[in-house]
């Protein structure tokens, strides 16, 4: 069973509540594609988790399990790699855009400007805009 433990790192266990929030966000639809998958796979491994890791995280984890960030440079990177994943099966559908924004407002957006927030990042994404300058076009419409 996958569990955050007193023995793991402030760092280790931000990095596994983000993964879980990816989970959670690639379950709301009820199906896993091969693409959200790699995805999640990909940025367990750029965290140091093993494979036996992820699959208990992906095992354990429940669609509409979330917990939020605890700064802003890492809510903002969890919304930016929800929105990635909500593109990576190439359909965008009604359940993973609802739960992408009832989660940007978990982790502290304001409710009046998730909807463009969360709209920004996937037309940004889609249009082949990098990661660095998403996050600053954001700044300036957010107040973190």
């Amino acid at each position: 069973m996958f569990m955050l433990t007193i023995f793991e790192t402030k760092k280790v266990r931000a990095q596994k509540l983000h993964l879980k929030n990816l989970v959670a966000l690639a379950k709301a639809d009820g199906v896993i594609s091969e693409a959200e998958l790699e995805l999640i796979y990909k940025a367990g491994e750029r965290n140091g988790l093993k494979t036996y890791e992820m699959d208990s995280l992906i095992a354990d984890t429940e669609a509409g399990d979330i917990e939020a960030a605890s700064n802003d440079a890492d809510r903002f990177d969890q919304i930016f790699d929800l929105v990635q994943l909500m593109l990576a099966d190439g359909a965008i559908n009604d359940e993973e855009m609802d739960f992408c924004i009832q989660i940007a407002q978990k982790l502290g957006f304001r409710k009046a400007i998730v909807g463009v927030l969360v709209r920004k990042i996937s037309m940004s994404l889609a249009n082949g805009q990098a990661k660095s300058s998403i996050k600053e076009e954001a700044e300036n419409f957010l107040t973190f």
